[in-house]
């Protein structure tokens, strides 16, 4: 039997039954990755199979640096058949690893390729794939119907033009809707000056407006988020180490942005205020227009100074925190409900040790007075290294047992690859393991339309219902 079968992963009838007649054919809204909006307005075609499969993974990066694979094959200018056959050669190793299943699902869904891979085995891949990848239904386009794509949410910088998202609306061969999401992490970034003042530049100038005083600089952000709006955006996102937890008055705010602008020092504690008072106006903001707030909490960024200086940002080199969320994130969260002004919540954790104490603060602030859908906070999906079975398991059973399962708006794949869509199935396959074995032992009814209703509209259409994206 190939590795990747029909009931990979399913070790129950019922969990068998939950995948094939309410998972496996539900259409799939991704609402966080880091897909580039520009392939998909030009329909890109990939060259090769490292094109589309292994550049830019961080992931696949992490996994070859721990087999001894030297960084020229990783970001270095080894050619694209040499990173691929040094990503052949760590794949072995990587059983027990999310990687290997990831990677296996990925061959089989896009290239109908069932051989484990491996360097014996990497040539007739190279081969099938890229004659694959030169033929219909390739294309970025070709690969997202593949993959039954609905919608997809790109994670966008407010300086960005957002003209791909105007080209792919306004092309009606475009089946699949591709949203902006609002990503403000550089307006928080006062800890390098220099980068932080071009950005302010760059906002001042797409904006149209003199970010020359905070009150400029918050006229500009607002013009921005107005903007992302009118394009269909309907959710903001934001990659926290913690929740900024100094409170800060704007005359206070206004006299660190003065400041910094004029190139000025700026200590760590008031980097903390300035990105408190950033933060509860993003929330407001959020809240005036229906918005929902990502929140990615605990990464701990760029660890290898070597890496970092040498290579920059998103290379692999960052790793779980390891800090005390519960009271900065119940501040913030009260705050704007005092304010009147709480929107819309997905929490991602990276630290498994918070699921409970972050899921059960998110329930302090639930209700339908307050307006939205059901849940309307709500711990999102295990996320970056918690993106393993296990991980997604600990999500599941964390906010099953402090909120509702039943209105989890599920799967995403928080990705920069177009054959990442595997995740989904690799989720939904996990999901239906869990409920089915727990419905075998009698832990749940043995309802299939009961328990299965469940599942297909955690997998679809409980984060169309939620979100408010124009699908149609």
């Amino acid at each position: 039997m190939a590795f990747i079968h029909d009931n990979f992963l399913l070790q129950t009838s019922a969990a068998r039954d939950l995948y094939h007649e309410y998972a496996k054919e539900e259409p799939i809204l991704d609402f966080h990755n880091h897909l580039p909006p520009n392939e998909i307005a030009n329909d890109r075609r990939f060259e090769n199979l490292y094109d589309v499969w292994l550049a830019g993974d961080h992931y696949k990066w992490r996994a070859m640096r721990a087999n001894g694979i030297p960084e020229r094959f990783c970001t270095g200018d080894a050619t694209p058949r040499e990173k691929f056959d040094a990503w052949a050669a760590t794949v072995p190793h990587t059983l027990r690893n999310a990687l290997y299943h990831w990677t296996h699902l990925e061959l089989a869904r896009y290239f109908d390729t069932h051989d484990l891979f491996n360097p014996d085995t990497a040539d007739a891949l190279w081969d099938k794939a890229n004659g694959l990848l030169a033929g219909e239904g390739y294309t970025t386009r070709g690969l997202l119907k593949r993959s039954k794509v609905r919608a997809l949410c790109t994670t966008d910088d407010p300086t960005d033009s957002l003209e791909h998202h105007r080209a792919i609306a306004a092309d009606p061969s475009c089946e699949v809707r591709v949203f902006p999401t609002f990503r403000p992490d550089a307006a928080l970034r006062l800890e390098t000056p220099a980068e932080w003042n071009a950005w302010v530049d760059r906002l001042s100038a797409v904006s149209a407006t003199d970010c020359g005083s905070l009150t400029g600089m918050l006229e500009a952000i607002r013009a921005r988020h107005d903007y992302f709006h009118k394009l269909g955006g309907r959710i903001s996102d934001h990659g926290l180490h913690h929740i900024f937890d100094e409170p800060c008055s704007e005359a206070e705010a206004s006299r660190i942005f003065d400041r910094a602008r004029l190139g000025g020092a700026v200590s760590a504690g008031e980097v903390e205020q300035f990105g408190n008072f950033l933060m509860l106006y993003f929330g407001e903001l959020d809240a005036s227009r229906g918005w929902t707030k990502q929140l990615h909490i605990g990464a701990e960024r760029n660890n290898s100074t070597r890496r970092f200086q040498n290579i920059g940002r998103d290379i692999g080199c960052d790793s779980m925190a390891d800090v005390n969320h519960a009271g900065p994130l119940r501040r913030y969260l009260d705050t704007l409900e005092q304010r009147g002004a709480l929107p819309k919540v997905i929490l991602y954790n990276l630290n498994p040790q918070d699921n409970y104490a972050m899921a059960t603060m998110l329930g302090n602030f639930q209700g339908g007075d307050a307006g939205g859908p059901p849940s309307r906070l709500q711990l999102g999906t295990a996320w970056w290294f918690m993106d393993t079975r296990e991980g997604m398991e600990w999500q599941i059973n964390a906010w099953s047992n402090t909120g509702l399962l039943s209105r989890f708006v599920g799967m995403l794949t928080d990705s920069r690859s177009f054959l990442s869509f595997a995740r989904h199935e690799y989720f939904r396959r996990i999901l239906c393991d869990l409920l089915g074995g727990e419905m075998e032992r009698g832990e749940l009814p043995r309802d299939l339309d009961l328990v299965g209703g469940m599942v297909r509209r955690i997998c679809f259409q409980n984060a169309a219902d939620f979100f408010g994206l124009a699908l149609d």
